[in-house]
C-alpha cells in the first residue's frame, strides 16, 4: 500500500512566528516603562506647576513638530520596506528615482536616514536647552524632560542599530527569503511602537503645557 508523500506547506513572510510574538510581548513590557515614565511627568507637574510653566515657555515646539512629521513619516517609509520583504524584493527594479520599483533596501536606508535626522533634531535641542539653563539637575521638570525623551531617543538609536543589521543580513544574503523578511516585520514592529510612544510624548511635553 503506498503512502502519499507529504509536501511540506511554504513558509510565508507574515505568518505570526516565536520572533515576532516575543517582539510584540517585550514591546508591550517598554510600554510599561514608559508609562511609568508618564506617569512621573504628571506627578511632578502636579507639585510644582509653576516651574512648569517657566520651562515649557523654552521649548520651540515649531522645531519639535517638523521633527517628529519626519519621525512619523518614517513610519510610513518602514512599512513600504516591509511590504518589498512580503514580496521578497530585496532592492529596486529600476531607477532610484523611480519610487515605485523601490524594493526593502531603499525604504529601509531612508527610513535610516529620517531616523537619525530626528536623533540630530533631539541632540540640537538639548544643546539649546543647556544654553538656556534646563540641565537634567536643573529642575525637577528638567530631569523628567530628559529622562523621558532621552530614553524615547534611546530607544530610536537601538531601532536605527537594527535597521543596519538588517540591511548587513539582507545584503551578505545569496537570496532574500522569508527569513529575512520576517527579521524586516519584526524591526518594523520596534520601529512603529518608538513612533507612537514619540507622539504621545510630544503631546505631553509640547502641547499639553
Amino acid at each position: 500500500m503506498s503512502h502519499a508523500s507529504t509536501v511540506p506547506s511554504p513558509i510565508h513572510a507574515t505568518r505570526p512566528n516565536q520572533v515576532a510574538v516575543g517582539t510584540i510581548v517585550w514591546l508591550s513590557s517598554e510600554l510599561m516603562f514608559f508609562a511609568g515614565l508618564f506617569a512621573m511627568y504628571f506627578t511632578l507637574r502636579a507639585q510644582v506647576p509653576d516651574v512648569w510653566e517657566e520651562n515649557t515657555q523654552l521649548l520651540k515646539i515649531p522645531v519639535a513638530l517638523v521633527f517628529t512629521v519626519i519621525l512619523v513619516l518614517s513610519s510610513f517609509t518602514a512599512q513600504a520596506g516591509v511590504f518589498a520583504a512580503e514580496r521578497y524584493q530585496r532592492r529596486r527594479t529600476g531607477s532610484i528615482w523611480q519610487v515605485k520599483s523601490w524594493g526593502m533596501h531603499e525604504w529601509f536606508v531612508l527610513t535610516y536616514l529620517m531616523g537619525s535626522v530626528f536623533i540630530a533634531g533631539q541632540v540640537f535641542e538639548y544643546a539649546t536647552l543647556v544654553s538656556e539653563g534646563v540641565t537634567i539637575s536643573s529642575s525637577p521638570y528638567g530631569s523628567v524632560f530628559y529622562l523621558a525623551t532621552g530614553f524615547h531617543g534611546l530607544h530610536v538609536i537601538g531601532g536605527l542599530i537594527a535597521m543596519l543589521f538588517v540591511l548587513a543580513r539582507s545584503f551578505a544574503a545569496k537570496k532574500f527569503t522569508a527569513h529575512e523578511a520576517t527579521t524586516t516585520i519584526v524591526v518594523s514592529y520596534y520601529w512603529h511602537f518608538v513612533d507612537v510612544v514619540w507622539i504621545a510624548l510630544f503631546a505631553v511635553v509640547y502641547l499639553v503645557q
